[in-house]
């Protein structure tokens, strides 16, 4: 019967076990494994033999055929080296790595004289940090700026990182080597064995190559974070050495920067020069509409004046010359009828419509005369002759006055014709421009029609040029909201490598763990290649 798996040590006994049974013997196969103390097996032999005492008695005896079976002999090789590593305990590792001490030792001192000549021979590199803050709300010098401010914190935040992939972007760092001249710095492009023996001949070494090695480089050594909710900016630059580290950490600060004013800057150079190109057919559009309007009003014969039409003042001037035309005429009618009835009623001496001057004088005379006569009527009488000649002189006066009253009443009948020719006159005028008052209202309907047209599209062409004007201003003005609240420093000490006893001691450390390592894998190589299956027979 076939058993696989068991220690080498285990098999030594079962097949001695199988021999003394076999052989004639007064004792039993415990018995003997424990007459024999010097021999370590003695206790796995007496519990293989315990554990397997009734396979061992009812076992056929193998099969010489079965070993000349290459499969079967290397499926049983595998199945007894599986049942051997499941049977590995602490004692084997212990053993192993006993085995394996001299292993552990070189590989700790190994790992330590690395260590120590990587310390020796690596360069050091020193780290500033510098830090920012990134405000995603730029200064508004302008009421209206070329971008709107969002203000939901999420937006703002990925404009900060944005502005932060701008930092290390090639522009920022192409910028910083041809400021600082580092493709000159061997620290930054070291040139090939086959280009510093050729020289400039030799190689690729255009500038164009020479900036692209050292930008990989920059590349390598800045690095730009920011911390956890807020707009705080950490830019990070190491070189090998301190002051180098803090100019080159400045110098990204400023093209930074630069180049965030230099893009805003491009930005409103591509939009004024856009907006000055839609300009030119915005002004067509004015003017041409604007000829269209005045035309429109010499077809028309539209005239105005402080924003209302002439046609309509003068219709408002003549209504107004009627009104008053009407109240001239009524008191001239007036004043005439009033002198006929005086005149018919023989009142002209003393009525006060007649105010003529001469009228005036000849009423006093008349008053005087009518006096003396009263006064020598009563002392001479009637007959007397200068009463007499007083009264032909009344009589004389009062013929004069009427013809005085005549005159003036044919005169208020002529004003009284004028007036009313000058209302029918201004009545015609009015109705004639009333008319073309009209006419013009309707004629003010397409025009203020192709008034708003045209105001509509000076507003926006008079929009556009201020924009453009003040876009063409506004790329002179850096509105970037990026500061600088902790400058570089040097660094106390190096950032790598460690310190020399703590890189031997790490270096140590990791040799003898790998040591160890081996040691387990050569020692359960060892195990595995001792294990071999066994038959076991009654």
């Amino acid at each position: 019967m076939f058993r696989s798996n068991e220690p080498e040590d285990n098999r030594r006994a079962v097949r001695g076990n199988a021999a003394l049974k076999r052989a004639p013997s007064t004792g039993s196969l415990l018995d003997q494994a424990e007459s024999d103390p010097a021999s370590n097996d003695a206790e796995p032999v007496r519990r293989t033999y315990r554990d397997n005492r009734p396979a061992l008695e009812s076992a056929p005896q193998p099969d010489p055929a079965w070993d000349d079976d290459g499969s079967s002999a290397l499926e049983a090789r595998l199945q007894a080296q599986w049942q051997s590593v499941t049977q590995i305990g602490i004692g084997h590792v212990l053993r192993w790595l006993q085995r394996g001490v001299a292993l552990i030792l070189f590989m700790a001192i190994l790992g330590a004289v690395i260590a120590f000549g990587y310390t020796a021979t690596t360069t050091p590199r020193y780290t500033v940090f510098t830090d920012l803050i990134v405000d995603p709300s730029n200064f508004n010098v302008t009421p209206d700026d070329l971008t709107a401010v969002n203000p939901q914190r999420d937006s703002q935040l990925l404009e900060v990182d944005s502005k932060i992939r701008v930092m290390t972007s090639g522009n920022v760092l192409r910028q910083v080597i041809r400021d600082m001249k580092l493709t000159e710095d061997t620290e930054f492009f070291k040139p090939s064995l086959l280009s510093s023996l050729l020289g400039s001949s030799g190689g690729d070494t255009s500038q164009e190559a020479r900036e692209l090695s050292v930008q990989r480089a920059l590349e390598e050594r800045i690095k730009a974070t920011r911390e956890e909710r807020s707009f705080v900016v950490v830019l990070s630059v190491w070189t090998s050495d301190p002051e180098k580290s803090i100019r080159l950490s400045n110098a990204v600060v400023e093209a930074f920067q630069a180049q965030l004013f230099q893009s805003s800057s491009e930005s409103a150079g591509r939009i004024a020069a856009s907006i000055n190109a839609r300009l030119d057919e915005l002004r067509t559009s004015v003017t041409a509409s604007e000829e269209k309007v005045e035309q429109f009003k010499r077809d028309n014969k539209l005239q105005s004046s402080a924003g209302e039409l002439t046609s309509s003042r003068i219709s408002s001037a003549l209504d107004t010359q009627v009104l008053d035309a009407q109240q001239r005429l009524i008191q001239a009618e007036a004043r005439y009828n009033q002198m006929r009835a005086a005149v018919a009623d023989r009142r002209t001496a003393s009525a006060s419509i007649f105010d003529s001057a001469a009228m005036t004088t000849m009423r006093g005379n008349f008053t005087v005369l009518e006096q003396q006569i009263g006064a020598m009527a009563r002392t001479y009488g009637s007959r007397h002759p200068r009463l007499v000649a007083l009264q032909s002189e009344r009589a004389t006066l009062e013929n004069a006055i009427a013809e005085e009253a005549d005159r003036i009443l044919q005169q208020a009948k002529q004003d009284s014709d004028q007036a009313r020719a000058t209302l029918a006159q201004l009545r015609s005028r009015s109705d004639s421009e009333r008319a073309t008052v009209y006419t013009n209202n309707d004629a003010q309907v397409q025009l203020r029609e192709l008034e708003r047209d045209a105001r509509a599209k000076a507003a926006v062409y008079e929009t556009y040029l201020a924009r453009t004007n003040q876009i063409s201003e506004r790329q002179e003005i850096d509105t970037s909201n990026v500061r600088v609240i902790s400058n570089p420093v040097p660094p106390k000490s190096k950032s790598w490598p460690p310190a020399t006893p703590v890189l031997i001691a790490g270096g140590a450390i990791a040799g003898a763990i790998i040591g160890t390592g081996l040691a387990l894998v050569f020692g359960l190589l060892g195990y595995l290649r001792n294990a071999r299956p066994r038959y076991i027979s009654a």
